[in-house]
């Protein structure tokens, strides 16, 4: 169902609604973790990235900082406290922001790399047909445990199937994903390797 009218308007009031909510209930945990991240890991504190929104639009997404800076691999870069975050969805709150000034809604295929934007097929694209999201279809699904052609494929079918009670079905999932901490890394890889394209006829 396209995302238009009177449900793109519920949509946002329900984004607005609970990502404020979720900002203040959380506020606390928030405060402690970036104080956390401070004592261990300097500044800044935040990670922030230009990421592709709907319609393949740039803005800046904010996650708690969960690696040490410079080169290197994730593994090695991502830290104690990193791993506690990523293992919870703490480092994911601060995009409580990127909803609430509409870059993002609560769910929605999650926002990747702009070098993705051209290695694409035409119908991986699509999952920028809606904004990106805190969570997703492909989020209770697996996660990063999942390989980049089956995320897309859920993304894109997230896309033709949304409806604000798959939303409602979604966001009560990923509660129970996060508390039972499933899916946070790929096979071999401290959180999902790079995508550099989908062979022809491999999608």
């Amino acid at each position: 169902m396209r995302q238009a009218g009177w449900r793109l308007g519920a949509k946002r009031l329900v984004d607005v609604s609970l990502a404020g909510t979720a900002l203040v209930v959380t506020g606390p945990v928030l405060a402690a973790a970036a104080l956390a991240v401070r004592a261990t890991m300097g500044r800044p504190v935040l990670f922030s990235q230009v990421r592709p929104g709907r319609g393949g639009r740039p803005f800046t997404v904010r996650k708690l900082r969960t690696m040490t800076t410079g080169g290197g691999d994730d593994a090695v870069r991502l830290t104690p406290l990193g791993r506690l975050l990523r293992a919870a969805s703490i480092d994911e709150l601060p995009q409580l922001w990127n909803v609430l000034r509409g870059d993002m809604s609560l769910v929605g295929p999650r926002p990747l790399l702009t070098a993705y934007l051209a290695r694409y097929t035409p119908e991986q694209a699509r999952r920028h047909d809606v904004l990106p999201g805190i969570t997703g279809w492909a989020q209770i699904h697996g996660r990063n445990t999942l390989s980049h052609e089956e995320k897309f494929r859920l993304d894109v079918w997230y896309v033709d199937h949304w409806s604000l009670a798959l939303d409602a079905r979604i966001l009560a999932t990923t509660v129970w994903r996060v508390l039972s901490r499933s899916g946070i890394s790929a096979e071999g890889h401290a959180t999902m390797p790079e995508f550099m394209g989908t062979p022809p006829g491999a999608s």
